[in-house]
């Protein structure tokens, strides 16, 4: 629990700092008033005061802002911050409302920029120092019949180690570009383009979940061994005596030659007592571990499948400064184009809304996050880094996609949108962040309580 409380203020204090310096340096930047940089909303919990701006920490962790001289919207919001905004000073050539177009565009715009800034440095950081697995083929190791969605069973026909080459006539180079391929997908039927020129066509599933499902029938022919190299802290594996190192050679009396052969072991017997041969300095070890009971919905079924919480070995090979940027910028692309598919998915049905998370699942992966090692604490910072960029974006009054669409439309036609409208449609804008803010807590108490 104290790692997770932990891993969450790290996770959450980083990238909001990281995305209200930017609006915070740009201001500066063009010589913008700034009474006030907030870690935090609501009344000030602690702060000093440094030159003409007071630095605060408020109470309530969910987010942050930079306060900045002559931007009416912020009447909008007294009361949140816990003191009113004075309406009787005067105007100053300082004010933010007073600043060219392209000045203010640059400060509102500079939050989301800092973000996709951090995702591609940590992403090459993460190359650099610790390097980067080598991607699986996208070649079909083996199908879990019983993971097989209804309509889909022709998977199963498919000889092992198959090169995908295309779908729907898009190469396919790695694992991942199937993966993402298959979930960002708005066709109602995909089509594999098997090596030997063999066509086979599957009606698509239509929610996120359901994909997944699809993706967990199919395993990868990756040739990953079986030595462990992470333990999660309070897993199945932790409470059996499983440890780093320890390579996997029988599951349930069955020989173990491959993390796949692993995976299946465990996933068929959700929260059946295991057999687990491991080898360790030379030894075999019989240990014994109850895989936890995990719950996917796909269609109008429920599937039941174990997860022990192990991760594999797998070699890494470190990146030079050049290819680790190209890393960085490579990724952060990636999961830039899938997260907006992803939200596309949303509006379309696509992709279900239970699958939204907010603060307490934030919590949780955090904390999963931080247990795995500082790698998977860094690149799950910079995949949320991307995710709050985007929802940044979302032409919302009171995000920074609408302050952009104040000032597009301002562009258009020569002249800024009334102070009066700025602030009933900013006033509108936190009534949908805040009934937003509580789906996705109730989403995360449903989750929890199963």
């Amino acid at each position: 629990m104290l790692t997770t409380i932990l891993a969450t203020i790290v996770v959450l204090g980083v990238l909001i700092l990281v995305h209200e310096l930017g609006h915070f340096w740009a201001a500066k930047s063009v010589d913008i008033e700034v009474p006030r940089f907030s870690i935090g909303i609501g009344p000030k919990a602690v702060g000093f005061q440094h030159g003409e701006t007071e630095y605060v920490l408020s109470w309530l962790p969910l987010g942050g802002y930079v306060r900045m001289a002559g931007m009416e919207e912020e009447e909008a919001l007294e009361g949140i911050e816990g003191e009113s905004v004075d309406e009787e000073r005067e105007p100053s050539p300082r004010d933010f409302d007073a600043k060219p177009l392209w000045a203010r565009t640059l400060v509102i715009s500079a939050g989301v920029i800092m973000n996709f800034l951090f995702a591609v440095v940590t992403y090459a950081a993460i190359s650099a120092v610790w390097g980067v697995s080598p991607e699986p083929d996208a070649a079909i190791g083996d199908v879990q019949e019983e993971y097989v969605p209804e309509g889909a069973f022709e998977l199963s026909a498919v000889e092992p180690g198959t090169p995908i080459e295309s779908l729907n006539g898009e190469p396919m180079g790695s694992w991942r570009d199937l993966r993402i391929a298959l979930l960002t997908s708005e066709d109602s039927t995909v089509t594999f383009g098997l090596a030997g020129g063999r066509n086979l066509e599957i009606p698509m599933p239509a929610t996120d979940s359901a994909r997944q499902v699809l993706l967990q029938a199919m395993q990868p022919a990756a040739g990953v061994g079986t030595t462990i190299e992470r333990v999660m802290e309070g897993s199945p594996a932790d409470s059996a005596g499983i440890r780093s190192g320890d390579r996997i050679v029988e599951v349930a009396g069955s020989p173990v030659e491959e993390w796949t052969d692993l995976s299946q072991g465990v996933e068929r017997r959700p929260g059946q007592e295991v057999s687990v041969v491991v080898e360790r300095g030379g030894e075999r070890v019989q240990l014994t571990v109850v895989p936890r009971v995990n719950v996917r919905a796909a269609g109008g079924d429920t599937l039941r499948f174990g997860r022990i919480g192990v991760a594999p070995r797998i070699g890494l090979d470190r990146l030079g400064p050049v290819q680790a940027a190209g890393y960085g910028m490579q990724e952060t692309w990636r999961w830039t184009s899938f997260t907006v598919s992803w939200l596309g998915g949303l509006f379309t049905g696509a992709v279900s809304t239970e699958s939204l998370g907010g603060p307490v699942a934030i919590g949780q992966l955090s904390g999963e996050a931080a247990r795995a090692g500082v790698r998977s604490l860094l690149s799950f910072m910079a995949l949320l880094s991307i995710n709050l960029a985007i929802l940044n974006l979302l032409p919302i009054p009171v995000l920074d996609g609408g302050h952009l669409v104040f000032l597009t439309i301002e562009g258009i036609r020569g002249e800024p949108v009334s102070a009066e409208q700025r602030v009933r449609w900013t006033q509108a804008g936190v009534v949908v962040v805040a009934a937003l803010m509580i789906f996705v807590i109730i989403n995360d108490i449903l989750r929890i309580v199963g």
